[in-house]
């Protein structure tokens, strides 16, 4: 089987994680099948991810830009939700040796009496509650 776009596009769509990728401008460029879903018409591409962000996390965003375009190309720790337990994650992407966007990832919290939940009904969830 060749690899090529289609492929990657269905496995990033496969994912149960949202992906909303912004490039250096931080305007949104691509989103993910689970992203559509959650969002809705909330995150639209060739927006400004700042439409959604206040004035805090623009700057961490700014600021993880930064540290990114110095080197530190792994994911970075953004924050931690003390309401719902889940961490967020600043993801750089690189090409060629240049950072050329960057996504934020959302892990959602572990707990020992939902250890099989699947993501998509954690989300459900959450969002009822």
């Amino acid at each position: 089987m060749e690899l090529d776009e289609t492929v990657y596009r269905a496995i990033l769509d496969a994912l149960p994680y949202e992906v909303v990728f912004c490039d250096r401008t931080h305007t949104i460029r691509w989103l993910n099948r689970t992203a559509k879903e959650r969002y809705g018409d909330r995150v639209v591409i060739g927006t400004s991810i700042f439409n959604c962000h206040n004035t805090n996390s623009q700057n961490k965003i700014k600021a993880f830009l930064d540290r990114a375009d110095h080197g530190e190309t792994n994911e970075m720790f953004e924050a931690y939700n003390n309401k719902t337990g889940e961490r967020e994650w600043f993801v750089p992407v690189v090409r060629e040796g240049k950072v050329i966007g960057y996504f934020e990832r959302h892990e959602v919290p572990w707990t020992k009496d939902r250890a099989d939940e699947p993501v998509g009904q954690y989300w459900k969830r959450r969002v009822n509650q």
